[in-house]
């Protein structure tokens, strides 16, 4: 497994094993999340944790129950520019029981493109870590990066 790959995997830790910028960076999630705090400032401010310290992490970490849960997330692809490449990543996706829901895509730049999708996976007939790690080894996607998760 190359270090590409490890930046994308997902693992299982118990609470009490995170460091406590972790939690604490959950627990600011989820006074937002509750409207128990009506800003991110008023929730960091709560745990005690440095917005930045909250920024950098907001994106990576999530309860297992809210993850196990989602049907929504964005992902984000670096395709070459090559005829047909996002028309089979749409194929694929369609056949794994994803809805895409938005699409947006750059020009492409030195033989490369960003795609950016939000996509529902109420019908995902595999689980995320399955689908993005068959998604990458398609031809033509040089990237794929799970940003959001709803």
């Amino acid at each position: 497994m190359n270090m590409r790959d490890d930046e994308e995997r997902l693992v299982l830790v118990r609470y009490n094993q995170l460091p406590e910028v972790i939690q604490k960076t959950l627990e600011a999630k989820r006074l937002v999340e509750t409207g128990e705090a009506d800003t991110v400032q008023q929730a960091v401010a709560k745990v005690g944790l440095s917005r930045s310290s909250y920024y950098k992490y907001r994106d990576s970490i999530f309860p297992f129950q809210s993850l196990n849960q989602s049907k929504m997330v964005t992902l984000v692809f670096l395709l070459k520019d090559q005829a047909g490449v996002l028309s089979q990543v749409l194929s694929f996706l369609a056949s794994m029981g994803v809805n895409i829901l938005t699409i947006h895509q750059t020009i492409p730049l030195q033989g490369e493109a960003s795609v950016s999708m939000s996509v529902d996976l109420t019908h995902l007939i595999s689980d995320l870590e399955d689908l993005v790690g068959r998604l990458r080894g398609m031809k033509g996607v040089q990237r794929v990066t799970v940003i959001g998760v709803e």
